[in-house]
């Protein structure tokens, strides 16, 4: 099993922040669409929510998919990790279209970090294919398919948890 990546400080954070917009991110879950168009077709999409909401969204839309479903697990707690709670579970009409071990089914999140999440997700649908937007480290292994990998430390800022604001220069921390 892989090791918890430690916890970051609020300045850690900030000096390995990678801001996404929401243009770059419709761009990069376009492209994720492009791969996946190789792999289905897909009998269903499902979210994990809250962060794979968004992509999945995109994705469904670009792949011709009208089943979407979601696999509600919190794990964080705005910065701060805790333990895994299945809020809500994959519908039984959807685990249905894959057979009960998700082949043909697609299931989509905005990041894959240290890969608890994604284990859990893999569990329930064993034959799913996982597809992310961004990866780390820690949890690609247990992607399929993504776009951009990242660094274990670093903090992916998405457009919904953000507003627009003065950043300071990386260098010198003045304007």
């Amino acid at each position: 099993m892989a090791e918890e990546a430690p916890e970051l400080s609020t300045q850690e954070r900030a000096n390995k922040a990678f801001p996404v917009s929401w243009d770059q991110f419709h761009r990069d879950c376009r492209a994720l669409t492009w791969r996946l168009n190789e792999v289905g077709p897909f009998h269903a999409v499902i979210a994990i929510t809250r962060g794979g909401l968004v992509p999945a969204a995109i994705v469904a839309r670009e792949l011709g998919v009208r089943v979407i479903d979601t696999v509600c697990i919190a794990s964080y707690d705005h910065t701060t990790r805790g333990e895994l709670q299945v809020l809500k579970s994959i519908s039984a009409d959807t685990a249905k279209l894959g057979g009960g071990t998700g082949k043909g089914l697609l299931i989509v999140d905005d990041l894959v970090d240290t890969g608890k999440t994604g284990r859990l997700v893999r569990e329930m649908m064993p034959e799913a294919h996982f597809a992310t937007v961004y990866a780390k480290p820690m949890g690609r292994p247990l992607v399929d398919t993504f776009i951009t990998e990242v660094s274990q430390d670093t903090w992916i800022h998405f457009p919904w948890d953000t507003a627009l604001a003065f950043l300071p220069p990386i260098r010198g921390g003045l304007a």
